[in-house]
């Protein structure tokens, strides 16, 4: 019985640890380019393309995904090295893995546009392993999308934000510990991602009448979000070259 309680105690300590190491470090790694800013109407020409989603494409999209894929899985990053004598019977039940899930209580996992933020309410479950406890958690969790523009790399990515972790039936120090095991899952394996390729909108168009080439490249992109809804602005470049030969 000592054994046991001093292993228990031991675990809660390297947890307390790894909650107070992790959580003073930066939640997100910083996303490339610079953050989308608000259309600026004196800056909009006819050389601009606005294209709008609404929640609706969300519901769908997500929708899809959990009927005919699955609910969406991330591994669990590790607080502390893996112990090579740990029971097969212990691994199989559990995994250390964060898995999203439709809806929990009165909370669906969706994508919603209001206030001027991209909000994105999670419903997730999982297990992690520390020493030889499993700690089987259950929750939800407040999070936002910030939105940037790479030029150089022609793309929009995002970077999601863990504001908040609620968790059922657990301890103060357990919900401390689970939102350092989410936060920085996230970071590691999510953040950031790419939301759009604006390379792909590119635009080669010969103009046989006038023996020349019409190209055009999308030099700025903004961003505007609406009550249920986000609009982009895709800011074009045009130029056009003579054929040679």
């Amino acid at each position: 019985m000592t054994r046991y309680l001093l292993i228990l105690i031991a675990g809660l300590l390297l947890g307390a640890v790894g909650t107070a190491y992790f959580l003073g470090m930066p939640r997100a790694r910083s996303l490339p380019g610079v953050p989308l800013k608000l259309p600026d109407p004196n800056a909009l020409t006819t050389g601009t393309v606005t294209v709008t989603i609404d929640e609706k494409f969300f519901d769908s999209l997500l929708g899809t995904i959990f009927q005919k894929l699955g609910p969406p899985q991330l591994k669990l990053s590790q607080l502390q090295p893996q112990t090579p004598w740990q029971p097969a019977a212990f691994e199989a039940q559990c995994d250390n893995v964060v898995v999203l899930n439709p809806e929990a209580g009165n909370v669906k996992t969706r994508v919603q546009f209001a206030g001027g933020k991209i909000n994105a309410p999670l419903a997730f479950t999982g297990s992690y392993r520390i020493l030889t406890q499993c700690i089987q958690f259950k929750g939800t969790a407040r999070a936002t999308v910030d939105l940037s523009y790479d030029q150089s790399k022609q793309t929009v990515f995002g970077r999601l934000n863990i504001e908040e972790v609620i968790l059922e039936g657990t301890s103060s120090l357990v919900s401390g510990l689970v939102t350092a095991f989410v936060r920085k899952t996230i970071d590691e394996r999510l953040n950031p991602f790419e939301v759009l390729r604006v390379s792909q909108l590119a635009l080669s168009l010969p103009i046989q009448a006038t023996g020349g080439t019409l190209k055009a490249q999308v030099k700025d992109v903004r961003a505007e979000v609406q009550e249920g809804a986000l609009k982009m602005y895709l800011i074009y470049d045009f130029n056009a070259e003579r054929n040679t030969g």
